[in-house]
């Protein structure tokens, strides 16, 4: 017996459509192994309109549009007037995908996307590392209230099995320390700074090759690699912080003669995200740091990211995400929707 099972999709920016596509390319092989028929019956977006479709929305129409239009056809009759919180309130479905925006200041609107559906009795997927670094005690509490599955993979490192490896892996092992290289923005610059480039030139070479931001300042001043090390905090050590409350210092005041300097003396700066217990408190910090050359966090290039992970059971556990694209965003997104799978009621 196949069942359906209904999706909607808050958000459908680079990662929801190439997690559109995944879906596409394995609906088959999922119904079969599964028995689950994978429809996504609501698409919302802040500025390109919305879709509601209980029968299933046409993903490869959606996909065209995209690409031609960069908008949703207002001629579709799918075509919805309904913002994202009317979707998460009134749309019946499943399981909800929250792929919006990060508010790195708030979480919001994600957390409550995420309220709303659970108090529904829905599930939620998470994308949008907001809700983890700002109200993720909370929101666990709320999922296991209302009998909801809660999965937030591609918060850190895109679709690299962080989360999962700790909890299903790792079982009653104590999580101790984190570090870790977590934004790739500022890997790259430092590296290209290293390489002799001048600051300008590097950050316009990064947004023509499309992965600095039109304002790189959240990378920047350390903002994003805070929010991920609250993420990680909170889910490996129930830390239950928050990105403000990272000690932070960004790489805006590093200099090209601080890592010639730093190179003389056979070193290499990187900003490194650390979180230990201190004094019986769990602290986070965003800094950058001098490392040696010949250290393993050296050779993390461009956009890779590496995080370690330090355990009273298994010492220190380190994995390295090599050059990640889209795809590997849209896999972590698509990981979590097998989770639900295999563990919905």
């Amino acid at each position: 017996m196949i069942t359906k099972l209904k999706i909607v999709m808050l958000g459908f920016g680079d990662a929801g459509q190439a997690f559109a596509r995944l879906l596409l390319e394995k609906h088959n092989e999922i119904r079969e192994k599964y028995k689950y028929d994978i429809q996504v019956v609501a698409i919302s977006t802040g500025s390109r309109g919305s879709l509601v479709d209980m029968d299933g929305i046409d993903l490869n129409l959606t996909l065209s549009n995209m690409k031609e239009l960069n908008k949703f056809d207002q001629n579709r009759k799918d075509f919805s007037k309904l913002n994202s919180m009317e979707i998460v309130e009134k749309v019946d479905y499943d399981v909800m995908m929250e792929l919006t925006p990060i508010n790195i200041f708030t979480g919001q609107p994600a957390i409550d996307h995420i309220k709303m559906a659970f108090n529904r009795g829905k599930h939620a997927i998470t994308a949008n590392k907001g809700p983890i670094a700002w109200a993720f005690e909370e929101l666990q509490e709320l999922s296991k209230e209302k009998n909801s599955l809660f999965y937030y993979e591609t918060t850190v490192m895109d679709g690299t099995p962080i989360f999962n490896l700790v909890e299903k892996t790792l079982e009653f092992c104590k999580v101790t320390e984190i570090n870790g290289i977590l934004n790739s923005t500022t890997n790259f610059v430092l590296e290209e700074l290293a390489n002799g480039k001048d600051y300008d030139t590097v950050i316009s070479e990064g947004k023509e090759r499309g992965f600095i931001e039109a304002d790189p300042a959240m990378d920047i001043e350390g903002w994003d690699a805070a929010a991920k090390t609250a993420v990680l905090l909170n889910v490996l050590m129930g830390a239950n912080t928050t990105p403000v409350e990272i000690d932070r210092m960004g790489i805006e005041n590093i200099k090209r003669e601080d890592i010639e300097d730093a190179a003389n003396r056979g070193k290499q700066i990187k900003l490194i995200c650390h979180g230990s217990i201190e004094n019986g408190k769990i602290v986070g910090s965003v800094k950058p740091k001098e490392i040696d050359k010949d250290d393993l966090y050296s050779n993390i290039k461009g956009t890779s990211s590496v995080v370690t992970i330090s355990t009273d059971l298994m010492k220190d556990l380190t994995i390295v995400e090599h050059d990640p694209e889209i795809e590997q965003t849209a896999y972590g997104i698509f990981g979590d929707l097998l989770r639900v799978i295999r563990n919905i009621n």
